[in-house]
Parts: structure tokens; sequence; C-alpha cells
């Protein structure tokens, strides 16, 4: 007997957003087996919603270049799409300006702690 995912984590495991997902994958147990398939060779509309959204928060953060946690403090709680996030690199808001500053001061600091640990 194979071990199942329920959808969300499925979805969450492919970079994906479940309710941008068909309507059998929202509703289907996935086995381990089917996400492997998935991912070895993604339908056409996986490659579509990877490629053009709209994307979950943490790939939304992360094609910002920003935390979760900046994302929540700017206000965005819709899923955005492609063009919306291209829109925003573009011609970046102050609020994205800073949240990519706190962000990369923070990886900095995570960098140096762990060196210190290190050594």
């Amino acid at each position: 007997m194979s071990q199942t995912l329920k959808p969300s984590t499925a979805a969450q495991k492919l970079g994906i957003l479940l309710t941008a997902a068909p309507e059998d994958f929202q509703n289907t147990p996935i086995t381990r087996a089917q996400l492997d398939a998935l991912r070895a060779d993604p339908p056409a509309w996986l490659i579509d919603l990877r490629r053009n959204g709209p994307f979950p928060r943490e790939v939304t953060a992360a094609k910002l270049g920003i935390s979760h946690s900046g994302l929540r403090r700017s206000g965005v709680t819709e899923p955005l799409n492609a063009a919306q996030v291209g829109e925003l690199l573009t011609d970046p808001p102050e609020w994205l300006v800073h949240e990519r500053q706190v962000h990369r001061k923070v990886i900095a600091e995570n960098a140096r702690l762990k060196e210190q640990q290190k050594g």
C-alpha cells in the first residue's frame, strides 16, 4: 500500500497554489509515486501554474526576494501571478525596496552566525 498525501500537501511540495490546480487534483489524494511522476514529467497545467501562477505566498516571496513575513507586512493578501510579480520587480514600490534590504540583512546575519558557530 502506497502512502498518500493530501492534495494541499502535494500542492505545497509542487510549489503551486492548490485552488488554481484542476479540480480533480484538488479533490484526490496523491500517492508518492504520482507525486514523483508529476515532478518527473509535469503535465501542461502544472507547467503553466509554475510559470504563470497564481503563486503561493512562499513562491511569491522568493520571486520578490523577500521573506514570507515581509510579504505579510506589506499587506499583500491575494496570490499574485507572474505579470503582477513582474510589475513589482520592474517598478518596485518603497515597501518592496525596504523588505528586500531587511531580507538581505537577515540572510547576512544568519551566515555570520553560522560562521561564528563553526569557528
